[in-house]
């Protein structure tokens, strides 16, 4: 979690276009592709100063300029067909998109309120599933116990990321939030599996010995938490390597927030539990 807080203030993430505004063009070429800087001066030409060339893959360039009405879009496919589609390079054009500063700003505070909306609805939720059992630890700090869990999985993503877009121009865009959000749902609940069967031995056998008990809590679902993480990240697995590069940071995001969610709710989520009813106790003597 450290080394992603570092990572994260030293390069942080690098927004999209859904994020930013502006337009996106993806173009593939026959044979070679062309040299970034010979790219960035036909964009000059064309009054386009400052727009971001990137590689992606052997043969497509992905352009980054602000944004494009539709005669200047043709413009620029023209200027670049005759200038660096030539012998037999001939280009093609996989995409184009562009979004106004408005809408990316609403997309941005959307973005942020899903999040934080997800993670109070949780704490409520385990408090409320939880009321029964506020002894020794009270009912809503399993949901914030979950929230910890929660957050080490998505500091993973997050640093994992930061360190992709510094060094090989990895953007994030509402796609990579709709894969922190299934991390933020699967995790919880591999993390709610532990704490019910803490919950339902507390009921049964009472809380005389309070770190035996979540130990056993976590062991009866050790193989429950593995099977059901290795089956899901197989398909995960197929979906970033066959997938197709449209979906492949979002399956990538998956994987490693998933992954993570597995370690958080066998080493994080269920160690914490123990430590804050032991603090507790202390505190009280």
């Amino acid at each position: 979690m450290a080394a992603a807080v570092v990572m994260l203030a030293l390069w942080r993430l690098q927004p999209g276009i859904d994020f930013t505004g502006g337009s996106l063009l993806e173009l593939s070429f026959a044979r070679a592709l062309p040299a970034v800087e010979a790219v960035q001066e036909q964009l000059i030409k064309l009054d386009l100063k400052g727009s971001i060339v990137q590689k992606s893959g052997e043969r497509n360039l992905l352009i980054r300029t602000v944004w494009l009405t539709e005669d200047k879009h043709q413009a620029l496919l023209a200027e670049f067909r005759n200038t660096l589609g030539k012998a037999g390079n001939d280009l093609h054009e996989e995409r184009f998109e562009t979004i106004g500063a408005a809408v990316s700003a609403e997309l941005k505070r959307r973005a942020i309120w899903a999040v934080v909306f997800v993670n109070l609805a949780i704490i409520i939720y385990i408090a409320y599933a939880f009321r029964r059992v506020s002894q020794p630890v009270a009912s809503w700090k399993y949901g914030a116990l979950a929230i910890v869990a929660l957050l080490h999985d998505v500091l993973v993503v997050l640093g994992v990321f930061a360190v992709l877009g510094r060094f090989r121009g990895v953007e994030v865009d509402t796609a990579f939030v709709v894969a922190i959000l299934t991390v933020l749902g699967y995790s919880v609940n591999d993390t709610i599996v532990v704490y019910d069967r803490v919950r339902e031995r507390l009921l049964r056998e009472g809380s005389s010995d309070f770190a035996a008990l979540v130990n056993n809590g976590l062991n009866q679902t050790l193989m429950r938490s593995i099977n059901t993480t290795l089956t899901t990240l197989l398909p995960l697995f197929a979906l970033y390597f066959f997938g197709g590069a449209s979906i492949r940071n979002f399956a990538l995001a998956l994987l490693i927030g998933i992954g993570s969610g597995a370690y958080s709710s066998i080493f994080v989520a269920s160690p914490l539990l123990v430590l804050l009813e032991r603090w507790q106790r202390r505190s009280k003597q």
